[in-house]
């Protein structure tokens, strides 16, 4: 199949059919959002959590894309980037990440090499600069705001949770909020890996986000499926249950 008939056939079938799932490969998946807007979904193997999968953001305009947070190691990232560049004729053109923690930015270290732009909390780039990790080329404190290509794009910090320096990325225009670690997924029971979190915090965050947006429809948590508004208070109760043992 050539490829211009490959991407007539996605547009067709992706582009029009909400939750479509597509498999690039065994450990990496697309599933479409909203218009040319998709969660990328990669799937990784842990000691104390078996196989287990992470979110990021693929916003496609004029043929370039935004990604947040990349897949957690280089050689994933790479197979994401050259798939939309082989098949789609996408070009990655910037990154953000979420936070300093490899689910967020394994692949970092590829995109910078292939000459990527990436953005990151201030937090986010004193933490890498400390652990001697690839460090996001442009940072924020609290908001950034941006258009890409015509998208606006918001970055918010709003305070400490699942770690320090996580931030959100809302996309106002398709009314899809990126929690990233702050926000667990409907199907988790616990709050996952603490090693970089302020509990005493994390629910206040997240009540500072709620009250920000009025008009959420979709939420993308770090782990787990997308979900609504739930996602949110659901959080909320859980980091309320860890607090009151």
């Amino acid at each position: 199949m050539s490829r211009l008939i490959f991407i007539a056939i996605f547009n067709i079938i992706v582009l029009h059919a909400p939750a479509q799932v597509l498999h690039i490969d065994k450990d990496i998946q697309l599933v479409h959002l909203r218009d040319s807007v998709f969660m990328h979904v990669t799937w990784d193997n842990d000691e104390t959590y078996g196989r287990f999968s992470s979110n990021g953001i693929i916003l496609v305009r004029s043929g370039r894309a935004l990604l947040v947070d990349t897949p957690m190691d280089n050689k994933k990232t790479k197979r994401l980037v050259l798939w939309l560049k082989d098949n789609l004729s996408v070009i990655v053109e910037e990154v953000i990440v979420g936070h300093s923690h490899s689910d967020c930015m394994g692949g970092l270290g590829y995109l910078q090499s292939v000459g990527i732009k990436s953005l990151g909390n201030k937090l986010t780039v004193d933490k890498c600069r400390e652990l001697r990790l690839p460090i996001p080329a442009e940072s924020f404190s609290t908001t950034h705001v941006f258009d890409f290509h015509g998208e606006k794009i918001e970055c918010r910090y709003f305070g400490p949770g699942h770690s320090f320096d996580n931030i959100i990325v809302w996309l106002p225009d398709q009314k899809i909020l990126f929690g990233g670690c702050l926000i667990k997924s409907l199907n988790s029971t616990g709050l996952g890996n603490l090693s970089d979190a302020v509990t005493e915090e994390w629910d206040i965050t997240v009540k500072k986000l709620m009250n920000s947006y009025s008009d959420i429809g979709i939420v993308i948590p770090g782990h787990g499926d997308a979900g609504g508004t739930e996602l949110l208070s659901h959080t909320i109760n859980l980091v309320e249950a860890y607090k009151s043992k």
